[in-house]
């Protein structure tokens, strides 16, 4: 994901990004937008094989892809605490038109295993976490190609995300707004790009609430590494996200103005079924400064908002 600044009692989930769930083979975007098929997805995915054809395939629709994943996490670092936790979580993808969607809402801690700062929704955590992200062809609704050299197709895109804390100090609204491109790599490597500037509603009770505050710039790289006798697919996907300009860090020496998280993701996908197993790396997880000394009302600590990651999910696309 994608995430804004969290406490150490936040929950925290993996951006169905990282498992980009439903990608599980060839992935590419037409340079007309109008022209692109109805099996491509969210900011360049495209559905499984078998998914493409016609609505006798084995899902339920032949262009919004969906599935359930359970998700176990170690050590992710969107706060100054790390975090441990089980979660559930439904994605959702799909290109239709001009608009290409994607998202996923998660109940954490669902089977109330976690760390002692992992909270969710069994013991007064936040019980909804979720993450969409549209974005809309330009080029779809110029109704030509406004391509120019390697960047194929723009958008305008967004990014919000919304977790539903008990109460106002642990809930968080964030809305990324910017453009979108599809970058022409002439490889394997399907490549695309989002640059946002960040309006925040409630942040934890942070000093940027109810602000304009920062931008993002993402990159997105996914590169299919193979086809299986057994059916299956393997699927490298990354991502990186830097978040810079945000003044969180002029009130607080413990916040910073820029923050970096880099995620690399294998899928192993059948139809239905995939695996996936995550690292990700965190500089100055949510904007806070690695090593600060805190006190969040239950002793001093050391924060650790630097390091790597987990995640291995199950999950099952229908």
């Amino acid at each position: 994901m994608h995430r804004p600044s969290l406490p150490a009692t936040a929950h925290f989930s993996l951006p169905a990004k990282l498992l980009l769930g439903a990608v599980t083979g060839l992935l590419s975007v037409t340079t007309q937008a109008q022209d692109n098929p109805a099996s491509e997805s969210a900011q360049g995915e495209t559905l499984s094989p078998a998914a493409a054809p016609a609505k006798s395939g084995p899902y339920l629709s032949d262009w919004y892809n969906q599935n359930f994943t359970l998700i176990g996490t170690k050590d992710i670092s969107f706060g100054p605490r790390p975090v441990d936790d089980i979660y559930l979580e439904y994605e959702y993808f799909g290109r239709k038109g001009p608009f290409e969607l994607y998202g996923y809402i998660d109940i954490p801690k669902i089977l109330d295993i976690g760390n002692s700062h992992d909270k969710g929704a069994w013991d007064h955590g936040s019980p909804l976490f979720m993450e969409h992200e549209p974005r809309i062809s330009i080029d779809y609704l110029a109704g030509r190609s406004l391509a120019v050299g390697p960047f194929k197709e723009w958008y305008l895109a967004f990014d919000w995300i919304y977790d539903h804390g008990s109460n106002s100090a642990n809930r968080a609204n964030t809305l990324f707004s910017g453009l979108g491109t599809d970058i022409d790599t002439h490889s394997r490597v399907n490549l695309s790009a989002n640059f946002y500037g960040r309006y925040q509603w409630e942040n934890y009770g942070a000093s940027n609430e109810y602000s304009w505050d920062g931008y993002r710039a993402q990159l997105k790289y996914i590169v299919p590494l193979g086809k299986f006798d057994n059916g299956a697919s393997l699927t490298y996907i990354g991502f990186t996200n830097f978040d810079f300009g945000s003044d969180l860090h002029k009130d607080n020496p413990n916040r910073t103005a820029n923050a970096t998280v880099s995620t690399n993701v294998l899928l192993y996908a059948f139809t239905h079924l995939r695996f996936t197993l995550v690292g990700r790396h965190f500089h100055n997880g949510g904007n806070w400064q690695d090593g600060s000394q805190l006190n969040f009302g239950d002793g001093d600590f050391r924060g650790r908002s630097d390091g790597w990651g987990y995640y291995a999910g199950v999950g099952y696309q229908f």
